[in-house]
C-alpha cells in the first residue's frame, strides 16, 4: 500500500530536508580540517589528538550540566523537606500553645482535699495536681515543675513526660517531699509546659 502525505506534512519533510543539508554543508572532513590548519600553518598530525580533547570536554560539559542538574534536584529536595519540617513545627507549636491549666490543687499523698499549710515535722510528700485542657491527641507532652522556697530559691525540678494523651482533658501531677529541715514560710510551685508556665500556686510550711 502506498503510503501517502498530507501536504502539511510534505512541508514539514521538507524544512527538516533542508535543515540537515545545511548542517551537512557546514561539516568538514578530516582531510579538509588538515588542510586548514596546514594553511594556518599549524601541524595537522596533533588533528586526532586535538579531536579526543574536544570530545573530552563536550563530555565533560555534559556531565556538569548534568551534575547542575542533579543538585537543583537535591537543593528542591531539601527546601521541600525544609518547608515541610518548619510547617511541622508551627503545627505541634500552634497545639502546645493552646495548653493551659483548667484547675490546679496541692495535696497530700493520699490525694485528699486541698491543702494550703503543711506541716514540715510529718515529713509528708506533697502533690501538686494540675488537669490540663486542650491537650494534644496522641502527643507525649513534656512538663517540669519547680518548687521554690520562701527566699525564692529554687529546691526542686521536677522533669517527666506524660504518657500518650488520649483525652483532651488531662491530669497531671509533680510532687516534692517536705522535710522537717525545710524553711517555714510561704512556698510556690510553679508547672511548665516545654518551658512555657502554665500554673502555679502558694503553700505555707510551718
Amino acid at each position: 500500500m502506498t503510503q501517502r502525505l498530507t501536504q502539511e506534512q510534505l512541508t514539514q519533510i521538507v524544512t527538516e530536508v533542508e535543515g540537515l543539508q545545511i548542517r551537512q554543508d557546514a561539516e568538514l572532513d578530516l582531510q579538509q580540517v588538515r588542510e586548514i590548519l596546514q594553511e594556518l600553518n599549524l601541524p595537522p598530525e596533533l588533528l586526532d589528538e586535538a579531536l579526543i580533547q574536544l570530545r573530552r570536554r563536550q563530555a565533560l560539559e555534559v556531565q556538569q550540566r548534568k551534575n547542575r542538574w542533579i543538585l537543583s534536584g537535591v537543593v528542591g529536595s531539601l527546601l521541600v523537606a525544609i518547608a515541610c519540617i518548619i510547617f511541622f513545627i508551627q503545627q505541634q507549636n500552634s497545639l502546645l500553645s493552646r495548653v493551659s491549666a483548667q484547675q490546679d490543687r496541692l495535696t497530700l499523698a493520699d490525694n485528699s482535699s486541698g491543702i494550703n499549710t503543711i506541716s514540715r515535722q510529718n515529713n509528708p510528700e506533697v502533690f501538686y495536681r494540675v488537669t490540663l485542657k486542650d491537650a494534644p491527641l496522641g502527643k507525649k507532652l513534656a512538663l517540669s515543675c519547680n518548687w521554690i522556697d520562701p527566699n525564692g530559691q529554687i529546691v526542686k525540678q521536677n522533669r517527666y513526660q506524660t504518657s500518650e494523651i488520649n483525652t483532651s482533658v488531662w491530669d497531671t501531677y509533680c510532687r516534692y517531699p517536705i522535710s522537717s529541715t525545710a524553711n517555714v514560710g510561704n512556698w510556690r510551685v510553679q508547672m511548665f509546659l516545654e518551658g512555657r508556665q502554665i500554673s502555679d500556686e502558694t503553700f505555707e510550711v510551718k
